[in-house]
């Protein structure tokens, strides 16, 4: 029985190797990002979700009024970072088809790196306005925070995790 079992894995072994070639033969720079559907939604149905996102982040952490002092230049911080990301992402799937076209890695690599640039100054505008906010939160307000926030912070047109090097 081994002796005709050990041909038979290395059929299969061959036959698998042979599928993946064409899908490995691609550098990972040029193949499609992974774009989430819109679902139909309209640029009105995402204003509305992010205002949906943004009041539950809100009423989730039951702010005192000393600490709603703090709160208009977190939630303007919050959404510049989101409609920035989401000008970005749409930028990006029009620079990529050309670049897709063209087959050229480098562009593509230049590409993520400014979005991936433009991210990192957008989240810390961010961090800096959440400051004095955050600084007035007791425990349990910071751990809504961060656990709202995330929700918040997820991909505007999907459900990727806004931390994910994917985001454009």
């Amino acid at each position: 029985m081994p002796k005709r079992l050990l041909p038979m894995i290395s059929a299969a072994m061959l036959a698998a190797a042979g599928l993946s070639g064409p899908a490995l033969a691609d550098p990972p720079a040029t193949n499609p990002p992974a774009q989430a559907s819109d679902h139909g939604f309209s640029p009105e149905d995402r204003a509305a979700f992010l205002d949906a996102r943004v009041a539950a982040l809100k009423a989730g952490l039951k702010l005192t009024a000393a600490q709603e002092k703090a709160w208009p230049a977190f939630e303007t911080a919050l959404r510049e970072v989101w409609k920035a990301r989401t000008d970005r992402a749409a930028e990006f799937r029009e620079k990529w088809k050309e670049i897709r076209e063209h087959h050229n890695v480098v562009d593509g690599l230049r590409l993520r790196a400014q979005g991936l640039t433009s991210r990192g100054a957008e989240l810390s505008k961010l961090a800096d306005a959440a400051k004095p906010l955050f600084d007035s939160l007791d425990d349990a307000q910071k751990h809504r925070l961060g656990v709202l926030l995330f929700h918040v912070l997820m991909k505007p047109h999907g459900h990727e995790h806004w931390w994910s090097h994917a985001d454009h």
